[in-house]
């Protein structure tokens, strides 16, 4: 029998570490495994390995650097999703209180007629409560 040559799909062995890095809240590395990857012309996709930056970034508390991440991905010509994208970022945004931002996401999404999911919502809803506690938030 003929021995099987594996290649390993570099884009997919990229995106796990720089998910591992998010689950380790190792987001500093992750965006350097991002920034490799495109020094390497390898293209970040943006179901795993953008989605993977910013929910490392997210669970960093590093709102402004999901952000980054989403505008980087339009920047390329890619989407953000609402199941993870923009839920994911909404919520970085929230744990830092920045409600402004939060609503600006979801605003962003009804223009570009995406429907937020629940996740969404409540997301946006924690970050409109926390900002609420500060006098910022008037309806």
């Amino acid at each position: 029998m003929r021995e099987a040559k594996l290649e390993p799909n570099v884009i997919f062995s990229y995106s796990t570490g720089i998910s591992a890095c998010g689950t380790g809240e190792q987001w500093q590395r992750a965006l350097a495994l991002l920034g490799e990857m495109r020094k390497e012309k390898l293209e970040p996709d943006v179901i795993f390995s953008y989605n993977a930056g910013i929910s490392a970034c997210e669970k960093c508390e590093q709102w402004q650097r999901a952000l980054a991440l989403m505008n980087e991905m339009r920047e390329a010509k890619l989407e953000p999703d609402v199941i993870f994208s923009y839920t994911t970022g909404i919520s970085a945004c929230g744990k830092d209180e920045q409600w402004q931002r939060a609503v600006a996401l979801l605003s962003e999404m009804r223009k570009a007629k995406l429907e937020p999911s629940s996740a969404t919502a409540l997301g946006s809803a924690r970050a409109r409560r926390a900002g609420s506690g500060n006098g910022r938030w008037r309806c």
